[in-house]
């Protein structure tokens, strides 16, 4: 008996579409509100354009388009865009990999992280750092290296020791159409990593420096490439088939939404390579960024981890892994977050929609993670809502920061919380 209930659920985690009202919601109240949302964000340049998916009950019951690629209004955003994902790549490249490395019993969360990325075995302030704590960010760990400023004389021309504008058998890695990168051009960034400071005092201190390190730690544990190994073990079988890096190289039949326009390095608008500069030095593939993906396919991966490690009857970490990562690590510390996920902030049922992150309304049990260019994506595993937000809100420029002043990410979550039939 239990084996065959756990068959039906396990088969029935793949998503499907359905109509807000057959999982009791009020289709009118939804349509209505959000449409209101975005239609303001635009008119106050949040972003150009924007596109929004919900599943409840691993269901999609709202995935609706909006606005264009650019303010010139000649492309319009297409459910099937892709995106630049940012910091949402943490959660979605870099983070399965090394929750499938705890489930397998190959990495201790617990045990100093210098155990497995040797170059800080000898580092005084860093040998006894355990993984848990970089993950959730109580590491003390510098939050960002410009290393863009290692490229740049002080001249502000190019190092051409370090950046060629053809690939070459030391240059292969492409950074962007006519720039490459030195091959080894990442150990100067891992030694760089390797002499910042970390803080004396253990509180909460975001940093994605350890994620810029974790793709070479991957490989070096599994034998693949990172993006291999993601491939094969995770985009692949999820059926998330735009799910990748440096989609410019990839012949996709999707439009790619761009950015922001560069004028420093890339000196163009920068579209189908990532925006993020570190992960662009390293060629494109990183954890911290990097990523790209529709909001169909993100909605998959995100609701495999709502599903606890399950999607169409295939599971990919145990419920205990997924359970660890998803919970909130030192709330002792007021520090809200999980292991490489975000969480809710401390008591945010409580406070306003101006002051929650995200919406007042989600559970405590809810994760997921924001990204630089206008992303978002949630979970809540109490409610069964996966919510995710895909803007290019750093177009032309990343000064255009309305997406926060008038907080549009959590207001349209809010929307489908109180979206009830029996409320309404």
């Amino acid at each position: 008996m239990f084996l065959s209930v756990f068959l039906v659920q396990a088969q029935d985690s793949k998503l499907t579409y359905a109509n807000p009202s057959d999982v009791g919601l009020d289709s009118l109240y939804i349509h209505k509100n959000v449409d209101s949302i975005m239609t303001l964000a635009i008119q106050n340049e949040a972003f150009p354009g924007a596109q929004v998916l919900v599943a409840k009950d691993s269901k999609i019951i709202f995935h609706k388009a909006y606005g264009f690629h650019t303010y010139d209004s000649i492309q319009p955003v297409g459910l099937n865009d892709i995106y630049d994902l940012a910091s949402v790549s943490k959660i979605t490249s870099a983070l399965p990999a090394l929750m499938k490395l705890v489930d397998e019993g190959k990495i201790d969360l617990d045990k100093p992280f210098s155990s497995y990325w040797k170059q800080w075995r000898h580092v005084k302030d860093k040998k006894d750092l355990t993984l848990r704590e970089i993950l959730a960010h109580q590491a003390g760990l510098q939050p960002y290296i410009v290393y863009l400023n290692q490229v740049f004389k002080k001249n502000g021309k190019i190092k051409k020791r370090y950046i060629k504008n053809k690939p070459s058998k030391r240059f292969n890695k492409q950074v962007y159409k006519g720039i490459y990168i030195k091959n080894r051009f990442n150990k100067k960034m891992y030694r760089i990593a390797k002499r910042s400071k970390v803080s004396a005092t253990k509180k909460y201190k975001y940093s994605g420096l350890s994620f810029l390190i974790f793709p070479e730690l991957i490989s070096q544990m599994t034998g693949q490439p990172y993006e291999k190994y993601l491939q094969d073990n995770f985009y692949t079988p999820l059926g998330a088939t735009t799910m990748g890096f440096t989609p410019k190289t990839k012949n996709y039949a999707n439009k790619i939404v761009p950015t922001e326009y560069d004028s420093i390095f890339r000196k163009d608008l920068t579209q189908g390579w990532v925006h993020d500069e570190n992960a662009s030095l390293l060629g494109g593939i990183s954890g911290n960024a990097g990523l790209f993906a529709t909001a169909t396919d993100l909605a998959k991966i995100m609701q495999m981890y709502q599903n606890y490690g399950i999607y169409n009857g295939k599971r990919y970490f145990s419920e205990d892994t997924v359970k660890e990562f998803i919970k909130i690590q030192y709330p002792e510390n007021d520090n809200r977050r999980g292991l490489g996920f975000d969480k809710p902030s401390i008591g945010n049922d409580t406070l306003s929609l101006k002051n929650s992150y995200p919406a007042p309304e989600v559970s405590t049990e809810s994760f997921g993670h924001s990204g630089f260019t206008g992303t978002f994506v949630w979970a809540d595993p109490k409610e069964k809502l996966v919510y995710i937000f895909l803007s290019n809100r750093v177009y032309p420029n990343r000064n255009h920061r309305n997406i926060y002043r008038l907080n549009v990410r959590p207001a349209i979550q809010q929307v489908f919380y109180k979206a009830k039939l029996e409320d309404n």
